[in-house]
């Protein structure tokens, strides 16, 4: 792993000569954060060695670096999933290039199932903290010590410090932001009532396919780590039979101009 990520961290840098502070992952339908940005090179992901690709619609499959005003940020639009087939070493191997190509704090988004009644769709949640729910773990294996510790603390996953920040962020920009608690599961099946009734009992206000994997990596690497999921469909009686990746995606376009100007101007705020 680590030859792979030095391997890739040395074309991408030959290529754009960047040294981004942010990195910043785009889920489903809220790629288009990049318009914010002065952007400077965009390789697809095709074409980075060492690189998946992604299969899923909705992600367009690139690496975008460029600026949000003074601040150099490196973005994802799109990311990969364990329901793809890749292995998780796969999946969060973009985190680890990354760290080394410079950031510092990783901003994560998402498209999520609700389970809170106090929601609605179109919400956006800042993530508090997180249930690990997937059946394989990233970290599993021989300890690279370079990368990380053995054992890593998962007592705050999302910075407090940054989840204040957002939130004073969010009053400032008359944002509704809520505040919950992420369940990550395998997918790629929307959840059934059952399992959505096990999520609400075990505690979390949103459930989803993806970010914990990338989450728990880049704090393997002691990156700051900021969450925000779109609430993009209810776990209810009345709404579970709708729900299709095309609805999905138009819910997450929707709430998109909300999440892109808390992520722009949180960035902004450094």
């Amino acid at each position: 792993m680590w030859n792979k990520v030095q391997e890739t961290v040395s074309y991408l840098k030959e290529k754009t000569n960047a040294s981004p502070e942010f990195g910043v992952i785009l889920g489903s339908g809220l790629g288009s954060f990049t318009k914010d940005m002065e952007i400077e090179f965009t390789i697809p992901y095709g074409d980075i060695p060492n690189f998946p690709v992604s299969t899923v619609l909705g992600h367009k499959g690139a690496l975008v670096f460029g600026k949000v005003g003074s601040k150099n940020v490196v973005a994802m639009q799109g990311r990969f999933h364990f329901y793809e087939g890749y292995d998780m070493q796969t999946v969060t191997f973009p985190i680890r290039v990354m760290k080394y190509l410079g950031i510092n704090q990783l901003i994560v988004s998402n498209a999520a199932g609700c389970v809170n009644p106090n929601y609605k769709v179109g919400d956006v949640m800042l993530i508090k903290d997180h249930i690990n729910l997937f059946p394989e773990h990233p970290l599993r294996g021989k300890n690279d010590d370079r990368f990380g510790p053995r054992f890593v603390n998962m007592s705050e996953p999302y910075s407090k410090n940054l989840r204040n920040k957002a939130k004073e962020l969010a009053v400032l920009n008359g944002i509704d932001l809520k505040e919950g608690i992420y369940l990550g599961l395998q997918g790629p099946t929307f959840e059934t009532l059952a399992e959505y009734k096990m999520v609400k009992i075990l505690g979390a206000d949103c459930v989803g396919m993806s970010t914990v994997p990338e989450v728990i990596v880049a704090r393997h690497m002691n990156l700051d780590c900021l969450g925000l999921s779109v609430v993009t469909d209810m776990g209810d009686e009345d709404s579970i039979e709708e729900v299709n990746h095309q609805e999905v995606l138009e819910a997450a376009k929707k709430a998109e101009p909300v999440v892109r100007k808390l992520i722009k101007e949180f960035i902004l705020s450094f």
